[in-house]
């Protein structure tokens, strides 16, 4: 799915770091897009940590964070992930954006897939908000340090996978036909994945 979405003109290796694969050094690759995952940063898993020191050592490699990669990166970097007492943020979701970067156009908002429970609770330091909602106040993040984005939401996800997925866990979540429902509406993944391709290629 984030080959489909970056398209052409990127050289592109991927890593099992949930069973222990990171690359030698950081210097390796010029760019690390940390995907989405089923497990919570706060989980006692044994590859966690050595994926937040990871990231902590690629401070001059550009970093695109996708869900859990979001929810990483702000742990890496002295923000704070939690369970939300809200609960599931799934479907179609509005984001009111608060901050244009060069990588970006300048609109009013996006509405992009979600499906996620976990969330920022608390924004990392050095870090300025693109994009945010009520339900998900962090759900954009642009770092001031490093060269390094983040977003809770799920722009790889085309509209018949992400229902599918609710599909699959409608137990556990709250209007699951309401939430399939409104990914028939158009979404933003196209533009949001430009803007990714226009921060790694900058």
């Amino acid at each position: 799915m984030f080959r489909h979405m970056l398209g052409p003109g990127f050289a592109i290796d991927s890593f099992d770091v949930a069973a222990g694969e990171l690359p030698q050094d950081p210097s390796d690759y010029g760019a690390y897009l940390i995907t989405g995952s089923p497990a919570g940063v706060y989980d006692p898993l044994p590859w966690i940590e050595p994926l937040k020191e990871f990231l902590r050592l690629a401070k001059d490699r550009k970093l695109v964070g996708i869900c859990f990669g979001h929810q990483v990166m702000a742990e890496a970097f002295g923000g704070h992930v939690e369970k939300s007492d809200k609960g599931w943020g799934i479907g179609l979701q509005r984001y009111e954006i608060e901050r244009v970067e060069s990588w970006m156009d300048e609109v009013a908002g996006i509405s992009v897939p979600a499906s996620h429970q976990d969330q920022v609770v608390e924004q990392p330091p050095n870090t300025e908000v693109v994009a945010s909602s009520p339900f998900t106040p962090f759900a954009a993040l642009a770092w001031t340090d490093r060269p390094a984005i983040s977003v809770q939401f799920h722009p790889e996800f085309q509209p018949d996978y992400a229902k599918a997925l609710i599909s699959a866990r409608r137990e556990n979540m709250p209007d699951p036909d309401g939430a399939i429902a409104s990914l028939d509406k158009p979404n933003d993944n196209g533009l949001v994945a430009a803007w990714i391709r226009r921060f790694l290629q900058a």
